[in-house]
């Protein structure tokens, strides 16, 4: 089954976030799915914790990097989906992970920093290509963006990926408190109501516009392989 992971160096992209919001909503739509939380911080396991982790949602803490390979073929023998939080390094983990992946989702807020981070880990993709000596399809994903205004930081990160060829996920996952809320106090975006926090409605419009822009994305990835095999 497909594993997503979800990379880049620079602290602070939006990473683990995304990967939660990908999972619990693929959850949500009755999917099997394996989270290999290989994130130091553990932020995806501290949240499994909490109450209202979906049952079809599994997480996988117990990740070394002489175990990420074995955890990911294992998490995809049983899951329909398999994602993958991985450590802000360009680290041998990483590099495994990203070798094991149908695709690779790089969270980077509009800032030269995260800009950076992203081109280090398409490199590392690049690198893996080599190695594995097959495309590995990834696209950026603009995250914690403004839902009134796009800064001229965002607007010059996003000419510089489109200048690049580098495949941008059109929706962007705007700044929600609510996305804040579900580490803090656990479960999922349905779970929140309008008189917990505010603009939930909006929050899970952007989640699952992203989670089936991703499935979409999946789909068209099969389609090319097919095409390629006959």
């Amino acid at each position: 089954m497909p594993t997503i992971s979800f990379a880049n160096p620079k602290g602070g992209a939006g990473k683990t976030t995304s990967a939660l919001l990908l999972a619990s909503e693929l959850a949500s739509r009755g999917a099997q799915i394996a989270i290999i939380d290989a994130d130091p911080e553990k932020w995806i396991s501290q949240w499994g914790k909490l109450d209202g982790k979906p049952d079809n949602l599994a997480i996988i803490s117990d990740v070394t990097e002489d175990s990420i390979v074995d955890r990911i073929e294992a998490a995809a023998a049983e899951a329909q989906f398999v994602i993958v939080d991985l450590e802000g390094t360009a680290s041998l983990m990483v590099a495994s992970a990203i070798g094991m992946s149908d695709l690779v989702v790089i969270p980077s807020q509009g800032a030269s920093m995260d800009a950076k981070g992203a081109a280090k880990t398409i490199r590392l993709i690049r690198n893996q290509e080599r190695l594995t000596r097959r495309p590995i399809p990834h696209s950026v994903l603009l995250t914690r963006t403004s839902a009134a205004v796009m800064s001229r930081a965002l607007k010059n990160v996003r000419e510089q990926l489109d200048k690049a060829g580098i495949d941008v996920f059109e929706t962007a996952l705007v700044e929600r408190a609510a996305y804040r809320d579900i580490f803090d106090y656990g479960g999922v975006l349905a779970d929140l109501t309008p008189d917990q926090v505010a603009n939930v409605d909006k929050a899970r419009a952007n989640a699952s516009a992203f989670a089936g822009e991703a499935i979409s994305k999946l789909r068209e990835i099969v389609t090319a392989q097919q095409g390629q095999g006959g």
